[in-house]
């Protein structure tokens, strides 16, 4: 995976729960848990913006992306 998600880091940081924020950007603890594992296949702009706006942070501070060292895996 190139994309990282450093959303269990940014709540941390913030002292703020899952279920705090899924309530707070109107999501289901179920589709946060999928954002968190990096298990999304995509995440809508509203969302990011909710969620940079509750924590907030900028997009850069949940999302990081790391080269794939296997140059043949595509």
């Amino acid at each position: 995976m190139a994309i990282i998600v450093n959303l269990d880091m940014m709540l941390a940081k913030r002292k703020m729960t899952s279920l705090e924020l899924s309530q707070r950007i109107d999501l289901t603890p179920a589709n946060l848990s999928i954002l968190k594992t990096g298990k999304a296949k995509a995440i809508r702009m509203s969302t990011l913006e909710a969620i940079c706006r509750e924590l907030k942070c900028q997009p850069g501070d949940l999302l990081e992306y790391v080269e794939d060292d296997n140059p043949w895996k595509r």
